[in-house]
């Protein structure tokens, strides 16, 4: 009975309310509700601020939350192990990756050796992305950005240069290189901060001493791209990320060596979780196989 009623309370808590924790579980919503009441009544504790039809955890709810993240997530590991006793035929890997670029090659090649396996991706920032994992969201993390941090296990992956894109029609648009301190005065479109391109970026011109003029913030790839492309300003990106476009051109950084890394990252406390492990040997193939 109790591993029922944490299972309803997990569902109320990540789905904010109990209509839809109700069709999350495929279930009708007053057997949610007398389940989490029989909790709270039980334990004499109260679990959900209740304000209309949303609710909001306590500080109780949010302890208890942090647990049951932990007690689903194993449970869901123990399946996976049962399940794969004498083949790995099923189950299913989450990931949180800054973007597809990264990540593409690593699926497609685990994809290969375990069809079984169903995966899904969340993309976000680097910082977006560890807290998917802190959180139990996702099982392994493809980060342009990593902090010393005993919570987790980071296996570098790949390292690619940062390059300025311009418009067509800007005074850079037939060079090939620029100097850095040719982009002094020149207004730039920005990521969002926590974009590890961004930070990398930044360093560069702190360290040369060189003033640009941010004239745009925006949180995803594709809109700087589009306001690169409308001549709003110059962009920066990862030469991976950057998508041929008929009205944008690459210039390369003559003298600033400026990258973004790719690493693969997991919970250390779940480094033996039998489908992060075959991940992250599928990771290390790849690396062999390019090495050579």
């Amino acid at each position: 009975m109790l591993q029922t009623q944490l299972r309803s309370f997990h569902a109320v808590a990540t789905e904010g309310g109990f209509t839809a924790a109700a069709r999350a579980l495929n279930v009708t919503q007053p057997t949610i509700t007398v389940q989490v009441r029989g909790l709270e009544d039980y334990f004499q504790v109260e679990l959900f601020h209740r304000r209309g039809r949303k609710v909001v955890l306590t500080d109780t709810g949010r302890q208890l939350f942090q647990l049951t993240k932990r007690i689903l997530t194993l449970e869901a590991e123990a399946v996976d192990l049962l399940n794969g006793v004498g083949g790995f035929h099923s189950g299913h890997l989450k990931v949180a990756a800054v973007g597809p670029y990264h990540v593409t090659e690593m699926l497609a090649s685990f994809n290969e050796r375990y069809p079984g396996i169903r995966v899904s991706v969340e993309t976000g920032n680097s910082q977006q992305a560890l807290q998917a994992l802190f959180d139990f969201h996702a099982d392994i993390g493809v980060l342009a950005h990593i902090e010393d941090d005993p919570r987790i296990l980071a296996r570098p992956f790949s390292r690619h240069p940062v390059v300025v894109f311009v418009n067509k029609k800007h005074r850079f648009a037939r060079r090939k290189a620029v100097r850095l301190e040719e982009l002094k005065g020149e207004r730039v479109v920005l990521r969002e901060v926590g974009s590890t391109t961004r930070l990398a970026f930044e360093a560069a011109l702190q360290r040369a001493g060189v003033a640009i003029e941010p004239v745009m913030e925006i949180g995803s790839r594709e809109a700087v791209w589009m306001a690169v492309q409308r001549g709003i300003g110059i962009g920066v990106v990862s030469d991976i990320e950057f998508v041929p476009h008929e009205d944008l051109r690459t210039v390369r950084l003559l003298n600033a060596e400026v990258f973004t890394y790719a690493h693969v990252v997991c919970l250390a406390e779940r480094a033996d979780s039998r489908m992060i492990k075959a991940f992250l040997e599928v990771v290390s193939g790849l690396q062999r196989t390019s090495r050579n």
